[in-house]
C-alpha cells in the first residue's frame, strides 16, 4: 500500500504492549471511537482489549496490518526490535507510510536504531515517551514528550490527543527521550524525598497521612508526594503504578546518559541505591513507594 493509501484513511490506531500504560491508551482509543487494534503477549490483555470495543490481534503483524499509526508501549529494547523486526513484526506487515509512536522509556541508542530500519522499510517513527502513572494514564492524566518529524508530529496530534493531558512537541527525534530521562531522574529523586519526609514525620510522633495531605496542599508538595504519598502512609503498595523492577530499568537508562552527558547527578546518585536496596527485599514486583520501607528500616521502624 503507497503513502498516499494509507494517509487517505480515517485514521486506523494499533497499540503493541496492553499493559498497564498502553492499555490505557487502547481503551482510550477505542472510547472515542477510533478503529484500535491491540497485541500484547498475555492473551488475557487481548481479551480487556476487546471487552473494550477494540480489536484484538495474534502478532504485531496484524495490528500493522489494520493500522495508520501504531503505538508501542514496552518494557525493554527486546520487545520493540521483536515487535518491530520479527517475523510477525510491524515490518513483515508491508505497510509503507505507517506511523510508529514509540513511547516507551527506552536507550535512545535503540531508538535510533529502529527509527532507521523502519525508514528503510517507508516506515515514520515518534519518539514519544510519557510522563504519567498507570493510574494517571488510566484518567488521562499524562504528558506526552513528542519529538521527531514535525509534520509526522502534527498527523499524530488527534490520535494522541485521546489518551493524553498534554502534549509537547519537543524537537528533534531523541528529545523526547531525553526530557523522558530528566523527568524520570527528578521522580526518582522526589520518591526517596517524599519517603523520607513521611519516615521523619513518623518518628517525630505524626500521623502518616494527616502529613501527607497537610504537606500536600502547601509549598513542600511534589506530585511524587501527592501520587505516591497515601501508599506510603499506610503501606499499601502491593498494587504498583511502577514496579520497582521496571523503574530499575530507567533508572540505569538515566544513569548511562549523565555519564554520556558528563554531567554529576549527585542527588539522583544518592536516590538510586534506595531502589535497588528495596528490589534485593523481594519487593520488585511492589509499587516504587515500597521504598518508604527501606527509610522505616533505617529509622528503627517495623515495616508496615
Amino acid at each position: 500500500m503507497s503513502t498516499h493509501d494509507v494517509r487517505a484513511q480515517a485514521t486506523r490506531a494499533g497499540v503493541i504492549g496492553l499493559g498497564i500504560m498502553g492499555g490505557a491508551f487502547a481503551g482510550h482509543l477505542a472510547a472515542a471511537g477510533v478503529r484500535t487494534s491491540g497485541y500484547d503477549l498475555l492473551s488475557a490483555n487481548v481479551v480487556a482489549l476487546s471487552a473494550q470495543g477494540g480489536h484484538g490481534c495474534s502478532s504485531a503483524r496484524a495490528v500493522a496490518a489494520e493500522a495508520d499509526i501504531v503505538i508501542t508501549s514496552l518494557p525493554h529494547s527486546a520487545a520493540l526490535e521483536s515487535a518491530l523486526f520479527a517475523e510477525e513484526g510491524v515490518v513483515a506487515a508491508g505497510r509503507s507510510g505507517l506511523l510508529v509512536i514509540e513511547t516507551s522509556t527506552l536507550s535512545l541508542e535503540d531508538k535510533e536504531r529502529a527509527r532507521a530500519r523502519l525508514a528503510s522499510a517507508g516506515v515514520g517513527m515518534l519518539d514519544a515517551p510519557i510522563s504519567g502513572t498507570g493510574p494517571q494514564a488510566a484518567a488521562k492524566d499524562i504528558t506526552i514528550f513528542a519529538s521527531g518529524d514535525r509534520g509526522e508530529f502534527e498527523r499524530a496530534r488527534a490520535t494522541l490527543a485521546h489518551f493524553a493531558r498534554s502534549l509537547r512537541y519537543v524537537g528533534p527525534f531523541g528529545t523526547g527521550s531525553k526530557m523522558k530521562f530528566i523527568a524520570n531522574l527528578l521522580v526518582a529523586i522526589h520518591i526517596v524525598g517524599a519517603a523520607e519526609a513521611i519516615v521523619l514525620g513518623e518518628k517525630a510522633g505524626l500521623d502518616p497521612s494527616m502529613l501527607v495531605e497537610v504537606l500536600a496542599d502547601s509549598a513542600a508538595t511534589s506530585r511524587m508526594l501527592e501520587v505516591r504519598g497515601p501508599s506510603m502512609a499506610t503501606g499499601a503498595y502491593a498494587t504498583p503504578m511502577m514496579k520497582v523492577d521496571v523503574f530499575q530499568k530507567d533508572l540505569d537508562i538515566i544513569a548511562a546518559f549523565a555519564r554520556q552527558s558528563k554531567c554529576p547527578v549527585p542527588l539522583f546518585s544518592r536516590a538510586v541505591p534506595f531502589f535497588t536496596e528495596v528490589a534485593a527485599q523481594g519487593m520488585g514486583l511492589q509499587d516504587t513507594a515500597a521504598v518508604v520501607s527501606v527509610l522505616r528500616s533505617l529509622a528503627g521502624m517495623e515495616a508496615k
